[in-house]
């Protein structure tokens, strides 16, 4: 089910029978037709295990399964909203970004730290980022939140691409991440952002930067 987009806040989505989407609660703006709104336990096709990996991430943003026949409209706090169309591969995205995503997709729950190693580990003490990252794998369509806009980012093997940490969305793609220091450890007091840290990602895909360090 694509989104079709109003403007750069609001989405449309067509809920069609016997197909499900997932949405934040609280994103619905209006609908038409017979269309069913019910908090979800599971955390979409991840089950039981992807909500635990959510608490124990700091992420159990509530979900909620929209179904029946109709349109639905989705924003959510006047945040900008993207919308990322995923053939088949993995979408890793903060949770608490998430507006609202196909239920064709599978979801989980990456640490952040298993990439980066120790580095990535800094990411979530410093910069207030979770350790944990949301993620989305198949076919279909996601919509995501961020502030002042949203730019999307090639990354080949070539061409590696250095993101704030606290600009950084969402990536996609065979891609690697590594948190790197611009500074020594004595000039990092008191500074979570880019001038102290950098996070690198290399590989093949795509990342998405907001224009803003401002977190949701």
């Amino acid at each position: 089910m694509p989104f079709r987009e109003i403007n750069s806040k609001m989405v449309e989505a067509r809920v069609v029978p016997g197909q499900k989407m997932f949405s934040q609660r609280g994103a619905m703006l209006a609908y038409q037709g017979d269309v069913s709104f019910t908090p979800n336990i599971q955390g979409g096709q991840g089950g039981v295990m992807s909500m635990i990996g959510r608490r124990v991430a700091n992420e159990s943003t509530p979900l909620m399964t929209v179904e029946g026949s109709g349109t639905v409209m989705f924003g959510h706090g006047g945040h900008h909203i993207q919308v990322i169309n995923l053939a088949g591969d993995t979408l890793c995205v903060e949770a608490d970004r998430l507006l609202a995503f196909d239920g064709t997709l599978a979801q989980g729950t990456m640490f952040m730290g298993s990439q980066g190693g120790v580095m990535g580990m800094v990411r979530g003490q410093v910069t207030g980022q979770g350790l944990f990252t949301t993620t989305l794998k198949g076919h279909g369509a996601v919509a995501v939140m961020a502030h002042g806009g949203v730019i999307e980012l090639p990354i080949t093997p070539q061409r590696p691409v250095h993101v704030d940490p606290q600009a950084y969305v969402a990536h996609h793609g065979e891609v690697r991440n590594k948190l790197s220091t611009a500074l020594g450890w004595r000039d990092m007091v008191g500074r979570g952002s880019g001038e102290a840290f950098q996070l690198e990602l290399s590989g093949s895909g795509a990342v998405y930067v907001q224009a803003s360090e401002e977190k949701l």
